[in-house]
Formats: structure tokens, C-alpha cells, sequence
């Protein structure tokens, strides 16, 4: 691509991942080599059955799944998954570089940054100094004003009425 830019996807509205990997879809059917890693997620969605089927342009590098919530994480399973996560948020990104992708979905960063999983200096870093021509697409809530200000995109999605608060569970094949 001659000119990468950076998106956000935030907000507290169901959609972030799925408008992320939309645009996946997107540029890989058109021939783009796509790159997607999530952070703070179990590995096990829908989307990435579909993904599969498209592996010739959209690959995905999965880490260690996060089966439960942050704040319901042990001290030494925060400290482990900091670890994990500013590791593959390193290689994601060489690869990225090395292997000349044209997009890189970093989903659920944002949240994994908020929570120090990974520092934002290094993020910030990347983005400054990212090869010109790669789009790069950031997801998760309350982005902090150092991304927001670096982004080219900021698109919030706001949950107006979610079925989570009637104490419906995800359902395989519409959020997970």
C-alpha cells in the first residue's frame, strides 16, 4: 500500500472486533496480506473459523487464550500474561515488518495496553516508526489520548441496549 494509516475501533458497543476483521476480509479480498493477533481473548471465535478458510492472504498468530476477565486474574496470572503479551505484541510486529504485510489487526491492544500487558511506549514506538505503506488497526475500549492523537482513524461504538444486561450469555455465531 503507498500510504498505511492507523485505525481505532473503540467504544463500549458490541462491533470493535467484527468491524476489525471486516476490514480484514476486506483487503485480503483484495489481495492484501492481512496479520491479526488478539490480545485478552480465547482463541476460539467464529471469525477465526472464517479466517481459516481465507489463510492465503489473512493469517493469524494466536497467544496464550485469556479465559476470564482481568479483574478476575490472579497477581501472578496478570504478571504471566504481561509477559505473553509484550512478547507476541514484538514478534507480531517484526513479522509485520519482515514479511511486508499490508494490514495488522491488533485486536483488544488498546485494552491490553490499558492494563500495562503491554507498555504504551512501546506501541507508540512502533506506530511512529512503522514502514510507511502498513495499515494498522488497534481495538478495545477508553483508548488512551497518546493513540487517540497518533490515529488517523477513531471510530466509537456505542452500546446503546445490550442483551448482557438482561443476563443473556454470548451466543456462538453473533458475539462469539
Amino acid at each position: 500500500m503507498e500510504v498505511g494509516l492507523i485505525h481505532i475501533y473503540c467504544g463500549d458497543g458490541k462491533g470493535k472486533t467484527t468491524a476489525a476483521m471486516g476490514l480484514g476480509m476486506r483487503a485480503s479480498g483484495n489481495n492484501l496480506k492481512v496479520l491479526l493477533t488478539q490480545f485478552l481473548k480465547s482463541n476460539k471465535t467464529g471469525e477465526l473459523n472464517s479466517i481459516e478458510k481465507l489463510k492465503e492472504y489473512y493469517h493469524f498468530v494466536p497467544g496464550v487464550p485469556v479465559n476470564k476477565f482481568s479483574w478476575n486474574m490472579t497477581e501472578e496470572e496478570k504478571a504471566n500474561a504481561k509477559v505473553e503479551h509484550t512478547k507476541r505484541f514484538k514478534e507480531i510486529t517484526k513479522k509485520a515488518v519482515l514479511e511486508n504485510y499490508d494490514l495488522l489487526i491488533l485486536d483488544e491492544l488498546i485494552g491490553t495496553v490499558n492494563l500495562d500487558f503491554v507498555p504504551l511506549d512501546l506501541v507508540l514506538d512502533f506506530l511512529k516508526n512503522k514502514p510507511k505503506g502498513l495499515e494498522v488497526v488497534m481495538t478495545g475500549r477508553d483508548p488512551k489520548e497518546e493513540l487517540v492523537n497518533i490515529a488517523d482513524y477513531v471510530s466509537e461504538i456505542k452500546a446503546v441496549k445490550h442483551p448482557f444486561k438482561k443476563g443473556i450469555p454470548s451466543r456462538k455465531g453473533i458475539e462469539i
